[in-house]
C-alpha cells in the first residue's frame, strides 16, 4: 500500500516525539513493503512564527491531499496572553474542522511494566484497557453565541453548549462500531440531571444503540465517571461523550496509564472509499517548553499515535499490532525516559525511538 501521510513537528517537544514516531513508520513502512510519502508542514506556534497564522492555507492544502496526517504537540508560553485567534491552539482547532474530524479517540491501557508507575494502587489499574470516545467538533468550544462583554460590575463572559442530533448520532455510532471489535459495552457519560443537551443526548443515544443489540450500554452522570476512572477503571471498554467531558475525563486517563506521555489519540472523521477512517493523530501530551531539545521527552505517545494511523486511516491492523507489541517490549525491558522512573539511567527520546524499531 502507498501510504501518503502529512507530518506536522508543531513546538517544543513535538518535534523530538514526531522524529521519532516517523522513524517508528519508516521502519514498518520498509518491514511490511508499503511506499512510504511524506510531507512536513508548520502548525501552531512555529508556524505563527514563520507565517502570521497558526494554521496557514499550505498546511490546509497539504492536509487536504494527504491519507492522514501526524502531529506533534503545539503551544509555547510567548503566545499565552495573545487572544484565541492568535494563539499556536488556534491551529489544531483549524485543522481538525479543515479535516472534518469530528470524534477524537483516546486509549488507555494500562502496561504491566508500568503499574508501580501510577498514583493508584496496583489492583485497581491492573488490566485497565479502554478507548474514550470524545465528541470534537461540537459543545461548548464551538457554541454561539459565545464572549466577554460590559465593563465593571456589569462585565460578563457567555459560552453555550449547542449540539444538535446528527452530531450525537454520528460519534455514538463510532463508539458503538469499535465496542463491537472490542468487549461489546459502551458507557455514554453526561450530565442530563441537570443539562438540556445532555438530555438530548441520552435520547439520542438510547435510539442509536438499538442498531447495535449485540453491544450493552450503560449510562453515568460525568461527575460519577470521573469517580470510577480511578476507583474501578476496568469496568469501562469505550466511554463516549461530548467535547468538554471528554476533553476532562480523557486527560485523567493519564493517572491509569502511568505517564500522559504514553497516551496517543487519533481524530476521525467520514470514512473514505475504501473504508478507512480520514484521521489527524497526535499524542496527548502538551508541547513541554521547558525540557524541549534536551533528548527526553518520552515519544510513545507519539508511537503509539503511528500504530493507531496504520490501524483506522489505513487498516493495517498486522502492523499497528506489531508498533504495540515494540512498545511493550520496550517497555518491559526498562529501556525508557524518566517520567516512567526506570530503575537504570533513563534512555533519551532518540534510544526509545531506535529501541520500538529493533524490537519490530
Amino acid at each position: 500500500m502507498d501510504l501518503n501521510v502529512l507530518i506536522l513537528p508543531g513546538d517544543g517537544i513535538g518535534t523530538e516525539v514526531t522524529r521519532e514516531a516517523v522513524r517508528v513508520l519508516r521502519h514498518v513502512a520498509g518491514k511490511f513493503n508499503h511506499g512510504l510519502h511524506l510531507s512536513e508542514g508548520l502548525l501552531g506556534g512555529i508556524a505563527i512564527h514563520r507565517t502570521g497564522s497558526p494554521f496557514p492555507g499550505e498546511t490546509a492544502a497539504l492536509a487536504a491531499n494527504a491519507d492522514a496526517t501526524l502531529m506533534g504537540a503545539v503551544g509555547l508560553p510567548e503566545f499565552d496572553s495573545a487572544p484565541p485567534s492568535k494563539r499556536p491552539e488556534a491551529g489544531l482547532l483549524g485543522i481538525r474542522k479543515a479535516l472534518g474530524v469530528f470524534a477524537n479517540l483516546r486509549p488507555v491501557r494500562t502496561y504491566k511494566a508500568l503499574i508501580d508507575s501510577s498514583p493508584l494502587k496496583n489492583h485497581l489499574v491492573e488490566g485497565t484497557d479502554m478507548i474514550i470516545v470524545r465528541e470534537l467538533t461540537g459543545g461548548i468550544y464551538y457554541g454561539t453565541p459565545r464572549g466577554v462583554s460590559g465593563e465593571g460590575a456589569e462585565e460578563r463572559a457567555v459560552n453555550t453548549m449547542a449540539y444538535t442530533r446528527p452530531e450525537i448520532e454520528r460519534v455514538t455510532r463510532m463508539a458503538f462500531q469499535l465496542a463491537r471489535g472490542r468487549r461489546k459495552k459502551v458507557t455514554s457519560v453526561d450530565k442530563s440531571n441537570v443539562l438540556e443537551n445532555s438530555q438530548l443526548w441520552r435520547k439520542v443515544v438510547l435510539e442509536v444503540a438499538h442498531e447495535f443489540p449485540d453491544v450493552v450500554l450503560d449510562h453515568l452522570l460525568v461527575d460519577n465517571c470521573a469517580m470510577q476512572l480511578v476507583l474501578n477503571p476496568r469496568r469501562f471498554d469505550v466511554v463516549v461523550t461530548e467535547n468538554m467531558f471528554g476533553d476532562i475525563l480523557s486527560d485523567e486517563g493519564a493517572v491509569l496509564a502511568g505517564s500522559i506521555g504514553m497516551l496517543p489519540s487519533a481524530s476521525i472523521g467520514n470514512r473514505k472509499e475504501s473504508g478507512a477512517w480520514a484521521g489527524l493523530y497526535e499524542p496527548v501530551h502538551g508541547s513541554a517548553p521547558d525540557i524541549a531539545g534536551q533528548n527526553k521527552a518520552n515519544p510513545l505517545g507519539a508511537i503509539g499515535s503511528v500504530a493507531a494511523m496504520l490501524e483506522y486511516s489505513f487498516g493495517l491492523t498486522e502492523e499497528a499490532a506489531a508498533v504495540n507489541k515494540a512498545m511493550e517490549i520496550v517497555l518491559d525491558s526498562g529501556r525508557v525516559t524518566a517520567d516512567l522512573k526506570p530503575s537504570g539511567t533513563p534512555a533519551t527520546t532518540e534510544q526509545v525511538g531506535q529501541a520500538v524499531c529493533e524490537a519490530i
